[in-house]
């Protein structure tokens, strides 16, 4: 796919096995299906003590949804240093990471989460800050 011919760089987190909760992969998904046909967009937030468990999103004020985008409203993030990365839907099947997604990923955070229609635990996909695949465990 071309969409692989454009990373270069490997980052240091793309080898780092990064796990989710259950539950909170399952409000991704749920919140992911209550706003289609538009896209979902939040922050991932990881556990104080297990820095590599992504327990909880964190939704900006502000964040604009449409059929083709989601907008964050940056200047809103709080400053909190468990925020690691991003995640957002995809209104189609494609999980892949768009040109716009990858700015996104090279600017804020370490990993990030595109989920795709149908919403369940096997239409989703993390990636790098380089927009390359990681590997993500669900627990």
């Amino acid at each position: 796919m071309k969409w692989f011919s454009r990373r270069k760089k490997q980052s240091a987190d793309s080898s780092k096995a990064w796990m989710i909760t259950k539950q909170c992969l399952s409000l991704i998904s749920e919140s992911a299906k209550s706003v289609y046909p538009n896209e979902f967009a939040g922050l991932l937030r990881v556990d104080e003590e297990k820095k590599d468990v992504i327990t909880e999103v964190v939704l900006i004020p502000g964040t604009i949804s449409g059929s083709q985008h989601a907008l964050y409203q940056m200047h809103m993030k709080p400053v909190d240093f468990s925020i690691v990365g991003t995640v957002h839907s995809h209104p189609s099947e494609s999980f892949y990471p768009s040109e716009a997604d990858l700015q996104l990923f090279r600017k804020y955070g370490r990993v990030h989460i595109i989920i795709a229609r149908p919403y369940s635990d096997r239409s989703w996909q993390g990636y790098d800050g380089m927009g390359n695949p990681v590997e993500m465990r669900i627990i």
